[in-house]
């Protein structure tokens, strides 16, 4: 089953509606540039609204806490603080940064998309391979110049379905919907990412994180009735 995260919610009432949705994971963002950014105290406030609603009994998503380029010991501080799950790293984080952190890691690697990519897939290949060996879960995402994600910008899916054959990644980027059904389908990702896809005037929407999430299961379920995908035995 395709892993579904929602980030970069800054209310209570949002990340509810994802769990209630059945999101894997939902996302805070850290990243003082970062529209979406929320401090450490807006944060608590919301992981304590969304903990007393697991307390009724929903099954818990992964809470991920999202950094970029921030020193490690405030990004470790903030996860004992907040008892966060996971952590993205969104910036140039390099192996040894990674090896910092306390809790599971996912690493943003980012795909130009006015860089011929026959420059940029070396480079690529080599980050997933590393980060892969090291026990971390890999984002692709489309680079905008100062910006770390939730963009809404997509990039070649067949480049993205290319990498997702060699190892386990996320998809991101460009994320809705109306399109995460093809995504699945199209790249065969582990999991898929999305922000300002399942928002309206900049703020998220309950009803598509709803579809977005219905997407994603609908896709599987096509995926395992799939004469192809049993003949071949494929699967995650």
């Amino acid at each position: 089953m395709t892993h579904a995260k929602v980030c970069g919610f800054r209310s209570a009432a949002g990340a509810i509606a994802a769990i209630d949705a059945g999101a894997d994971a939902i996302g805070l963002v850290f990243v003082p540039s970062a529209g979406r950014r929320v401090t450490v105290d807006a944060a608590s406030d919301i992981l304590r609204e969304v903990r007393a609603h697991l307390a009724r009994g929903e099954q818990a998503p992964e809470i991920v806490g999202l950094f970029a380029d921030q020193p490690a010991e405030e990004v470790n501080d903030t996860v004992e603080r907040l008892s966060l799950d996971s952590v993205q790293l969104c910036g140039s984080e390099g192996m040894a940064y990674a090896a910092q952190m306390t809790v599971a890691v996912y690493k943003v690697i980012s795909i130009d998309p006015n860089i011929p990519i026959s420059s940029q897939l070396p480079k690529i290949m080599v980050l997933q391979q590393r980060h892969q060996l090291a026990g971390h879960g890999i984002v692709i995402d489309t680079k905008v110049a100062g910006e770390y994600g939730g963009t809404g910008q997509r990039f070649d899916w067949e480049l993205a379905a290319g990498l997702a054959e060699g190892f386990d990644m996320s998809l991101a980027g460009g994320l809705t919907p109306d399109n995460v059904g093809e995504a699945v389908a199209q790249v065969r990702p582990w999991g898929v990412d999305t922000s300002s896809g399942v928002e309206t005037d900049g703020e998220k929407d309950p009803a598509k994180i709803r579809a977005f999430v219905e997407a994603v299961r609908d896709a599987d379920a096509a995926l395992a009735r799939s004469p192809l995908k049993r003949l071949l035995g494929r699967g995650r």
